[in-house]
């Protein structure tokens, strides 16, 4: 289903990992994804009402939609700065990326995966994995 995206700092809560009976949180979030293709590149849960640590993102390499279930970076690499908007906040924020990480995260069959990632796809993915930590940009 195609939820609302949700605005404010007050939703940047620290998130709690998913286990297999929140499936529901993925289609949604899916959903809402696909159905605001044209102002993002990546959403976290509880930007869409749900307090669980799940991303979805579009892979700028591999063109192609991925879900990371309580998804962790691992590694990180070569910081720059960079300014970042967001669909739950009104105004650019300075933050410090990293432009190659690697994540472990859980897919949607609950399949481990441990995967690099770098330039936009990397920012995107620490910008998502941010907010499911509760760090607003």
């Amino acid at each position: 289903m195609v939820k609302d995206i949700i605005k404010g700092e007050h939703i940047f809560l620290k998130a709690e990992d998913m286990t297999a009976m929140d499936m529901n949180v993925i289609t949604d979030l899916e959903d809402t994804f696909k159905a605001n293709r044209k102002d993002c590149v990546g959403l976290a849960a509880n930007m869409i009402g749900y307090n669980k640590r799940a991303i979805i993102l579009e892979d700028q390499e591999e063109k192609k939609t991925i879900v990371m279930i309580n998804p962790v970076i691992t590694k990180a690499e070569f910081p720059y700065n960079v300014a970042e908007g967001c669909l739950s906040l009104d105004e650019m924020h300075p933050i410090k990326r990293y432009r190659r990480i690697k994540v472990e995260y859980y897919d949607k069959n609950f399949k481990l995966k441990k995967k690099s990632f770098s330039g936009f796809t990397a920012e995107v993915i620490q910008h998502e994995i941010d907010h499911t930590n509760g760090i607003i940009i």
